[in-house]
């Protein structure tokens, strides 16, 4: 089965559901969890289909820290359950489902004069509690390096703009970290593709039952109905209007995007204790594009949920505050090139504050006997997918299913992926190697536009096969979908501007 997603393959699966198809599971959502969701699904051996009224990753999952946490937060507050489950999932991600997409982290604690010593006593405790972690979920030190004490001289050769007054060396620990949230989810997507699911962006459901659901084409106006064993409902943040007896509190949280320049061109993660926290920290990581992302925050966000949400002035405020503190340049407003806000679907616990609440998610069937999946994490997505099709199986008697096979499952762009054709070759753009994996030969030997190697604007390390590439392979219907998805140009407003024309060209050509 291909992994290609692209207008064509769109319009022959909404023929044939509309036809009536035979499904056994409907995935209402096309986030990391619903892609999950519709991967474990097919790879199960299951009739599959998964619905997203927008894009793959339009929502929540493209706002994330590109953090795959190993769980120490979650340790440090007692809850074991969700630390070594966070540390197992990270380890299947690097070593065997996505080490194209997801590499360790260095994330450097600097030791300065403001941080009294039990605050660093913390800290490292934390950290060897990390590296036990690590070792107990069988990573091995080779893919994620052990924590340890550096110099103030190595520390400001991986994160030049640092405090040196009375700077005494730094804490340095690994993580993992996606090169991208939103091509992990599309990589999802197509691997699910792969096994058989049909992928449907621009798709909305309503009136959902446990076995029925309408579906309407956002792209024409035309609705018909569907049914499956099993409705699947994924929503995230907007899981309440596909079953409104669930009880969600998103919590925002919020990033700034600067240059890597202002910065001096760090190589590893600035981590920033919060003045008057215990266990919460700013970072300031070097990503993709050359730039840096600042975050996260932590707040309440309560009344209707935005397409897109958007950062507040006291939240820009106090990542400038936060990382100032650790500086000995300083960053305000002026050198913040982008922002951008993400909701977390929390599970409504009552009383206090955002940042205590329990990042673990529930299975909840309701009274129409649709299956929602709500809470949890990004690093968790396998395992909370494989969670809710064992409780479909069970519910809705799919004795057809197999055992769940994600655990051991290369994703597209993965080496063990059968899917990648094209052998390497030498030659290809760092940059590419990176957001493809194993696909990336074939990215450039697929290209059928003028000047594929070249740039699609000056300065902007993404090439033009990679455009063509995202409306004929990626599913990319419009030009969102291209510069804010499929890449993350569109995170920098001035870039988004200078590449809209040329998304333009490519989706005329073709899409």
């Amino acid at each position: 089965m291909p992994t290609a997603l692209n207008a064509a393959r769109r319009a022959a699966d909404l023929a044939a559901l509309a036809d009536g198809a035979q499904l056994d599971v409907v995935v209402i959502g096309g986030g990391i969890t619903g892609a999950g969701i519709a991967l474990d699904a097919a790879s199960r051996g299951l009739r599959v289909a998964l619905v997203e009224k927008h894009d793959l990753a339009f929502g929540t999952s493209r706002w994330s820290s590109k953090l795959v946490h190993g769980g120490l937060r979650y340790l440090a507050t007692g809850n074991v359950g969700i630390a070594r489950r966070s540390a197992v999932e990270r380890g299947i991600l690097m070593t065997r489902n996505a080490p194209h997409l997801v590499r360790a982290m260095p994330q450097l604690v600097p030791l300065l004069p403001s941080m009294g010593r039990l605050e660093r006593t913390l800290v490292r405790a934390g950290f060897i509690a990390g590296d036990v972690l690590r070792k107990t979920a069988g990573t091995p030190a080779s893919v994620l390096p052990s924590s340890r004490r550096i110099s103030a001289q190595h520390v400001v050769e991986l994160a030049p703009a640092v405090r040196q007054a009375g700077l005494d060396g730094g804490l340095l620990a690994y993580d993992g970290q996606l090169i991208d949230d939103a091509r992990l989810v599309t990589a999802v997507a197509r691997t699910a593709a792969q096994h058989g699911a049909r992928i449907l962006t621009y798709v909305a459901a309503s009136g959902a039952t446990g076995t029925w659901v309408r579906l309407t084409d956002q792209r024409t106006g035309e609705s018909f109905d569907v049914s499956a064993r099993a409705v699947i409902n994924a929503a995230g943040v907007w899981a309440a209007e596909i079953d409104p007896s669930l009880s969600l509190r998103p919590s925002r949280g919020t990033h700034l995007v600067f240059d890597a320049n202002a910065l001096g061109n760090p190589t590893a993660a600035l981590t920033i204790p919060i003045p008057g926290e215990l266990n919460r920290f700013v970072f300031a990581m070097p990503e993709q594009l050359g730039r840096i992302y600042l975050g996260l925050t932590d707040e309440d966000a309560p009344g209707p949920i935005p397409d897109v949400p958007q950062p507040s002035s006291d939240e820009v405020t106090f990542l400038l505050d936060t990382v100032n503190t650790a500086l000995g340049i300083r960053l305000d407003t002026g050198d913040v090139i982008g922002a951008y806000a993400g909701l977390r679907p929390l599970i409504d616990t009552g009383a206090g504050r955002t940042a205590d609440v329990s990042r673990d998610h529930a299975v909840v069937e309701s009274p129409s006997g649709v299956i929602s999946v709500i809470g949890g994490k990004l690093t968790e997505y396998r395992h909370m997918a494989q969670d809710v099709l064992d409780r479909a199986v069970q519910l809705r008697g799919l004795v057809a299913a197999a055992e769940c096979q994600t655990r051991n499952l290369p994703l597209v762009g993965a080496p063990a992926n059968p899917g990648s054709t094209v052998p390497p070759m030498a030659g290809l753009p760092e940059s590419l190697v990176l957001r493809y994996g194993a696909e990336a030969a074939q990215v450039v030997a697929a290209a059928t536009c003028e000047r594929p190697g070249d740039p699609v604007a000056d300065g902007i390390d993404v090439i033009r096969a990679e455009f063509e590439y995202a409306v004929t392979h990626e599913g990319a219907l419009d030009v969102g979908d291209i510069v804010d998805r499929r890449t993350r140009i569109g995170l920098v407003a001035a870039d988004r501007k200078r590449v809209l024309g040329v998304a333009e060209e490519f989706l005329a050509r073709f899409g």
